[in-house]
């Protein structure tokens, strides 16, 4: 099982490096995903992806808090706006730009309900040092 998992977690980790360059495909769920498959399989990989430059502060906050950090929420969002706002521009059948409607419309409510997680007070406390 747990080689399954591994492999789960690489298909999505290489997906969620994939939608940091494709307009239409997420990065941050496939990366949480990554993280939730490398915490079954391998501590190892889990604790690199945890202590990641890029992804390891979503992860933790997602963790800890099971929510975003206000610029993180306002950057996924110019991202999503963008990427479905390109992709109905350029679908032709008025159907199926009716369904990236929808499906904005649902991923926007659910996005907007995720809690946000507080900036850290470190700034305060680099302000505060003699």
């Amino acid at each position: 099982m747990r080689i399954l998992f591994a492999l789960l977690g690489s298909v999505s980790l290489g997906l969620g490096v994939l939608g940091a360059f494709l307009p239409v495909l997420p990065t941050t769920p496939f990366v949480l995903l990554a993280a939730f498959l490398f915490g079954k399989s391998s501590p190892r990989v889990h604790g690199w992806l945890v202590n990641h430059p890029w992804f390891g502060g979503m992860i933790r906050d997602w963790q800890a808090h099971r929510g975003l950090r206000a610029h993180v929420r306002r950057r996924a969002l110019w991202m999503m706006a963008l990427s479905f706002g390109f992709s109905i521009y350029i679908v032709p059948l008025w159907q199926v730009k009716v369904g990236l409607v929808l499906t904005f419309l649902a991923l926007l409510l659910w996005f907007l309900r995720l809690p946000l997680v507080p900036d850290s007070p470190a700034v305060a406390l680099k302000q505060t040092r003699p």
